[in-house]
């Protein structure tokens, strides 16, 4: 087997390192901050993870994949208070028709960023096979320049050189490894990268009753220029959010704690989340950027013995919760690329996760860019009061389903399968009965539940310090 060097022990790091360790190869995770997982997670300090402190769901993809993977991983998580919940089933019965067979594959066991990254660190610290150093700073990879293009051979931190077969870049949404692929001298790799243009202000409460609110609304749902996010965490506690335009200044005032529990208390099905006891003020995050970068260009590498996984890869609107899903997708399908391939053609591996990224994950992410781009745009036209307009029948059907799921059972569970990144819109719409189902419910976005626009620049503007 292989020496596997892992660059970042946050989630997808730490799975990556798992999943390896367990099929044999011999794993060391190299990681900047230099504290482990205090007792309470929730003191622990990651500076390089900006969205530690922001609301996180582990959807059904990710918990079906440690299930399948790392079931020690739920156990731990589950023992360290994550909520075990049903993610079509946070909407109300009246949308769901009640529960039903098959369901299950929509259950969840989440929680907060810190308390899921530590229960992954824990298991990870007494797995065989890996060796975690905290507190190692990697600056530069080793390469091998005499092929036709750079062979990474490991790499450089704190003056000392670590030798590996393959290198693994899971240093999320930050990663300054393609600049350092660049450094070798061989071609770039392609890089795509733009602001994404939301901004997130959220809070966390703990619930009285210890009971996380269900069946009011689906996880995510929008409004007349803004989006919301109420989503279950760990021991009582979840997590509420309303999501806008960074250009919209009439909103700025969300800052304010007062001013943003007066604006969220606007929209019927979120009210009752807030019945509970804040333990956060309001964390904004904005700056976030679509970015998405391959090591293999026109069909070739520009580099070998390295690989990027999950953010590092590709990252954007963390409002769909796909992050750590596509991390955990992204570890299972390296460890399966070096169990057919090895290291000894380093070409041919990379080549390899390359196919493999680009069949099982890419529709994912095209699917999310498309999202992003379109509510945005949405989003800037209901501040200006116009309708938004768009040649694209993709955004027409995403747009129907999204109301016959408020409506119709079938359409519920639909529209649960594509969140929940159990399937993607290309192989749902690829079934013509379903289509056709959906395109009933197709016309203007039907903004129920909530204020409009007008109400909320108002409630906003009258609360603000």
């Amino acid at each position: 087997m292989s020496t596997v060097t892992v660059l970042g022990a946050g989630l997808t790091g730490l799975t990556t390192a798992l999943l390896l360790a367990r099929d044999g190869h011999d794993v060391t995770v190299l990681e900047r901050d230099p504290a482990p997982p205090p007792a309470d997670p929730l003191a622990w300090q990651r500076r390089g993870v900006a969205q530690f402190r922001l609301l996180h769901i582990m959807l059904p993809r990710w918990r079906a994949v440690m299930a399948a993977e790392l079931p020690d991983v739920l156990d731990a998580l589950v023992a360290a208070g994550g909520m075990r919940t049903n993610l079509l089933h946070l909407r109300p019965p009246a949308a769901t028709g009640g529960r039903r067979e098959g369901d299950e594959r929509f259950d969840v066991v989440t929680g907060r960023r810190p308390v899921v990254e530590a229960a992954v660190a824990a298991i990870a610290e007494r797995a065989g096979g890996i060796r975690i150093l905290r507190g190692v700073a990697v600056d530069a990879l080793l390469a091998d320049a005499s092929g036709a293009v750079p062979h990474v051979t490991g790499v450089r931190a704190g003056g000392r050189e670590l030798a590996s077969d393959v290198v693994v870049d899971a240093l999320g949404r930050r990663s300054p490894v393609a600049g350092w692929v660049g450094a070798l001298g061989g071609r770039p790799p392609a890089r795509e990268r733009a602001d994404l243009g939301f901004v997130y202000y959220a809070r966390h409460f703990r619930a009285a009753s210890g009971v996380t609110p269900t069946g009011l609304d689906a996880a995510l749902t929008h409004h007349d220029s803004v989006s919301v996010l109420t989503l279950p965490a760990d021991n009582g506690v979840h997590g509420v959010a309303i999501t806008a335009s960074a250009r919209d200044r009439e909103l700025r005032g969300l800052r304010d704690p007062a001013c943003w529990d007066a604006a969220i208390r606007l929209f019927d099905a979120t009210a009752p989340w807030l019945d509970s006891e804040p333990v956060t003020g309001v964390d904004v995050m904005a700056g976030i950027e679509d970015r998405h970068q391959e090591y293999v260009v026109d069909g070739t590498p520009v580099v070998t013995g390295l690989v990027a996984v999950g953010d590092a890869w590709a990252c954007t609107n963390p409002s769909l919760g796909r992050g750590a899903s596509m991390g955990a997708v992204h570890a299972q399908l390296l460890r399966d690329v070096l169990a057919a391939h090895g290291t000894d053609d380093a070409d041919t591996l990379v080549r390899a996760f390359a196919d493999a990224t680009a069949t099982t994950l890419t529709p994912y992410l095209d699917s999310t860019l498309v999202f992003d781009r379109h509510r945005l745009a949405e989003i800037e036209a209901e501040i200006a009061g116009m309708p938004y307009r768009t040649d694209d029948r993709g955004w027409a059907v995403s747009t129907a389903l999204a109301a016959g799921a408020a409506v119709d059972p079938e359409l519920a569970r639909v529209h649960t399968m594509i969140g929940g990144m159990l399937a993607t819109p290309g192989e749902v719409f690829s079934d013509a009965a379903v289509t056709g189902r959906v395109l009933e419910h197709a016309g203007p976005p039907r903004r129920v539940g909530g204020p409009t626009r007008e109400e909320l620049v108002a409630t906003v503007a009258g609360t603000r310090v």
